[in-house]
């Protein structure tokens, strides 16, 4: 029921002020995150509860299987205003196992306009297809898309004009990629950050090797 909704942010906005009176005259005020946070649109994967975070500590965009397409406008107006307006520090793609949208891309079914978003997955699938088929069990199969998705986007975000030029300006930032476990709520750090132009090449000159 939305009446309960709007009750359970009364209860909220009310516990915020009595621990912190000022909490909401400061962030009506600016906006100063260092992160941004590049998610799944899934209900089960809230961004600022799993690394514990405030409103305003952390700049989110979410959609289905945490893509970064470089065609998505919407996706990348909020890189340029991250990169760009609030100088983020970090950009994180985080993926979680058991990703409906991964598993989707690859089943053979047909779901309409969601097919051609998930295509990039499917790119992944076929790039990687012969480690993929070497893992006999389909979760744990999933569990590597998940990962290799993840890995591909992080290349994705890095090879952005806005992120490629911050690094050429000087600026401090870095793209992680990470996956959050349903299971335990715990994040993986992938450790596959790039954090400047010569760690994209280098990225680039591995990812080109057979």
């Amino acid at each position: 029921m939305l009446e309960d909704l709007k009750a359970n942010n009364a209860v909220w906005s009310q516990r915020k002020t009595q621990v912190d009176p000022d909490f909401f005259k400061r962030l009506e005020g600016q906006q100063t995150p260092e992160y941004l946070w590049i998610g799944c649109s899934d209900s089960r994967v809230p961004a600022n509860e799993i690394v514990g975070l405030d409103p305003g500590e952390l700049f989110v965009h979410r959609n289905v299987a945490n893509l970064a397409p470089p065609q998505d406008a919407n996706y990348l107006s909020v890189l340029q205003f991250a990169v760009e307006v609030l100088k983020v520090k970090h950009i994180m793609v985080v993926g979680h196992y058991g990703c409906g949208g991964v598993a989707a891309a690859i089943d053979g079914q047909r779901r309409g306009l969601v097919d051609h978003w998930l295509h990039p997955i499917r790119e992944v699938h076929a790039e990687h297809k012969h480690e993929l088929e070497a893992i006999p069990e389909e979760r744990a199969r999933l569990d590597r898309l998940t990962e290799l998705n993840v890995a591909r986007q992080v290349r994705n975000v890095a090879a952005d004009v806005f992120v490629q030029d911050a690094w050429a300006r000087g600026q401090s930032l870095a793209v992680h990629g990470w996956v959050y476990s349903l299971s335990n709520g715990l994040v993986t750090d992938l450790d596959i950050g790039i954090a400047s132009l010569a760690d994209y090449e280098r990225v680039l000159s591995s990812a080109s090797r057979p």
